[in-house]
Parts: structure tokens; C-alpha cells; sequence
């Protein structure tokens, strides 16, 4: 993509496409990727406990209360920066302090993604990311929206370079993920 590494931050609440965006980046564009709650499944998996929402956000605020608020960030953020691709997606950043301290690398970059509450739990009960996804209701869709992990997420789209609204088809996401790795590499190159 460039000489330059690139790290582009993905956000989004539940089930607003962020996998299907950063999956389209590597598959189509190259892109490396490390997802924040990478580490929260190694640690769910490694105790055998329960991979859910709920599970991850407890361990999420545990780690955070004893090691600091941006203890997630820093490790991610670490990673990308490991990372041999020179352009790698961090997919699933919910939280602004970890935001914070994301931006502070001179090569990041934030894509907020959207999509209506509908359409949002219309996928998340096909996909089946989490143990419990597909027999969730609606309901309880509104009570993981509630989390801690999940309730400062809209806030962050304020601090997006690029907006790509998800509730069309997958061509119409497609599309606009293209055009802002167009838009990504003119602002790299300074054109």
C-alpha cells in the first residue's frame, strides 16, 4: 500500500460490520489485522470459561482496574506496530482512553462503522461470533448494548477520519471501504 505503516483503527457497535470491514481489508487490500478482544478470548480459552460478551467484559474491566485503563491499547497497539504488514487493521477499539492512546501513534488512523439497530441484530444472530448470538433476543440485544464495554462506543465516531454506514448490501460496504482506502492512501501521501 505505501512505504509508510498504516494502522486503522475499525469501531462500531454490536454487530455493525466491523469484522466484515477489517475481513475485506485483508483479503482485498493486504492488511494485517489484530482485534482488542483477541487477548480477552486468549484468557477466557486459557481459564475455560465461556467466550460471551458479558465474560469478556469482566475481564475487561479486571485487567483495566488492576493494570490501567489503557492496558488493552497498549498491547494491541504494540502488535500493530510489530506487525510485519505496512498496513494493519485494529478492529474493535470500544473505549476512549484506549482511543487516546491509539491516536498517539503518528500513523493511526479511525473508521467508525454503522448500522441501524435492526439490521445489527439481524446479523448478530446469523453469525455466531459469541457462544450465545444465535439465540439471543432482542432484549437481551439491548442489555449487551448497556455493558460498559459497549456504551461509549457511539461517542467515538466524533473522532472518525472516515463514517461507512452498513445497511445496505455488502457490495454497497464494499464500495465505500474502496474508497477510503483511496482516500487513506492520499492522506499517507500527502496528496
Amino acid at each position: 500500500m505505501a512505504s509508510q505503516k498504516i494502522i486503522l483503527g475499525v469501531s462500531g457497535e454490536i454487530a455493525s460490520g466491523k469484522d466484515t470491514v477489517g475481513n475485506y481489508l485483508a483479503e482485498t487490500h493486504g492488511a494485517g489485522k489484530v482485534r482488542f478482544s483477541q487477548p480477552l478470548r486468549d484468557i477466557l480459552d486459557r481459564i475455560g470459561i465461556e467466550q460471551n460478551r458479558e465474560n469478556m467484559a469482566k475481564i475487561s474491566l479486571y485487567l483495566r482496574k488492576a493494570f490501567g485503563e489503557d492496558i488493552l491499547s497498549r498491547v494491541i497497539l504494540a502488535e500493530a506496530e510489530a506487525s510485519v504488514e505496512e498496513f494493519v487493521v485494529v478492529d474493535g477499539i470500544r473505549r476512549l482512553p484506549d482511543m487516546v492512546h491509539m491516536e498517539t501513534d503518528v500513523h493511526f488512523y479511525f473508521c467508525y462503522v454503522e448500522a441501524t439497530p435492526e439490521k445489527r441484530f439481524e446479523r448478530l444472530t446469523k453469525r455466531r461470533q459469541n457462544t450465545d448470538d444465535a439465540s439471543k433476543t432482542a432484549m437481551q440485544f439491548e442489555k449487551d448494548a448497556q455493558l460498559e464495554t459497549e456504551i461509549g462506543i457511539r461517542d467515538l465516531k466524533e473522532r472518525a477520519d472516515f463514517v461507512i454506514n452498513n445497511d445496505g448490501e455488502l457490495e454497497d460496504l464494499e464500495k465505500q471501504v474502496d474508497e477510503m482506502v483511496i482516500a487513506l492512501k492520499q492522506k499517507v501521501s500527502g496528496e
